[in-house]
């Protein structure tokens, strides 16, 4: 409950800062901010993909080996 109550008070914080005409006003500086911050968070979710894909691969390649072991281990077995 607490933490509800804290995500709606920084909710607000946030949509009170960035409307024009109130004393903070913070609109440009944040989308100024969100401008910056979109490469580098397009280069961060692009390496974390290639981590993601490199992982998928060597997953298959154990998983045949595997299944490879396993129809091995089947012939021997009859």
């Amino acid at each position: 409950m607490i933490a509800l109550i804290v995500g709606l008070l920084f909710i607000a914080f946030a949509v009170f800062a960035v409307i024009p005409g109130l004393p903070l006003a913070w609109g440009p500086e944040v989308i100024a901010f969100l401008k910056g911050s979109a490469p580098v968070l397009a280069a961060f979710i692009g390496l974390i993909a290639v981590f993601i894909g490199i992982a998928d691969i060597k997953d298959r390649m154990e998983a045949k080996k595997e299944e490879a072991e396993e129809a091995k281990a089947e012939t021997k077995k009859d």
